[in-house]
């Protein structure tokens, strides 16, 4: 299906985890790292097993991963960028919307992205300058131009409390000039949405390095727009906001997202 990808064997190694994501009992297994912020058996059996296996196929690869992420990597030289589960409270509660995503970056941007949710059987995934793909056909974003007509999702920084009043003054502003407003609980796949026309644009505050890297490829890939929520582009391997959308759209939501003067 991917035989023009030079990752091809990536990505099968990444649908070789669907057992592993799918056992239920391991997903109930479960350890609290902070406010709202879950890793269960699940989250370390995809991160030790990917791990393992792209260290054997790419040993001169780095890692840097969601549950090993104080591992400094050199970013001048390639590393592999992993959340084992994007959506882990999702997982929890059983609600089909989690994603094993993995990015590569080569040492100067990122060239690769994949976002594989078995309980959809779906996979997104992109390759610099070859364009993105879900299950193996070819995916561009929404031709929306009209920001009252435009479907939006937005994240709700669930780990960052004191941030509750500037979040939600941010989603009424986009409430009240778009046609409505989703919130989906896994950054890797609301860029895949992004990306193949779900949804036309995007937004969530101080995401982690693993939260974006590889929708962003993807979302780049099919067309689309991206950068932090002042309008510059996100620098690997740090937090960013991030704020994208089908690029039509990208100067009037960044305006409606950034805080009034």
């Amino acid at each position: 299906m991917y035989q023009h990808f030079e990752y091809r064997a990536v990505i099968d190694l990444i649908h070789s985890t669907r057992p592993l994501v799918m056992d239920r009992h391991k997903a109930g297994d479960i350890t609290q790292k902070g406010r709202s912020d879950f890793a269960t058996a699940v989250d370390y059996e995809v991160q030790t097993y990917l791990q393992e296996k792209l260290c054997q196929l790419y040993p001169h690869i780095q890692f840097f991963a969601e549950e090993n992420h104080m591992q400094n990597v050199d970013p001048a030289r390639p590393y592999w960028i992993l959340d084992p589960i994007d959506g882990t409270t999702n997982l929890i509660h059983d609600c089909h919307q989690s994603c094993v995503a993995l990015a590569l970056w080569d040492g100067e941007k990122l060239v690769f992205g994949c976002c594989y949710n078995p309980f959809r059987e779906e996979t997104f995934v992109a390759e610099l300058g070859k364009g993105a793909y879900l299950n193996g056909r070819p995916i561009h974003v929404s031709d929306m131009s009209e920001m009252e007509k435009a479907l939006v999702i937005v994240g709700t920084s669930p780990y960052e409390r004191e941030k509750t009043d500037r979040v939600f003054d941010m989603v009424k502003r986009i409430f009240q000039r778009s046609a409505d407003i989703r919130r989906l609980g896994s950054a890797e796949l609301d860029l895949c949405w992004v990306a193949c026309g779900r949804a036309d644009c995007y937004v969530e505050y101080n995401l982690k390095p693993w939260d974006y890297a590889a929708g962003s490829v993807i979302l780049h890939e099919a067309g689309g727009k991206l950068s932090d929520c002042a309008g510059q582009d996100p620098k690997l391997p740090f937090n960013s906001d991030i704020c994208c959308s089908n690029g039509l759209l990208q100067a009037e939501f960044l305006d409606i997202v950034q805080d009034p003067a």
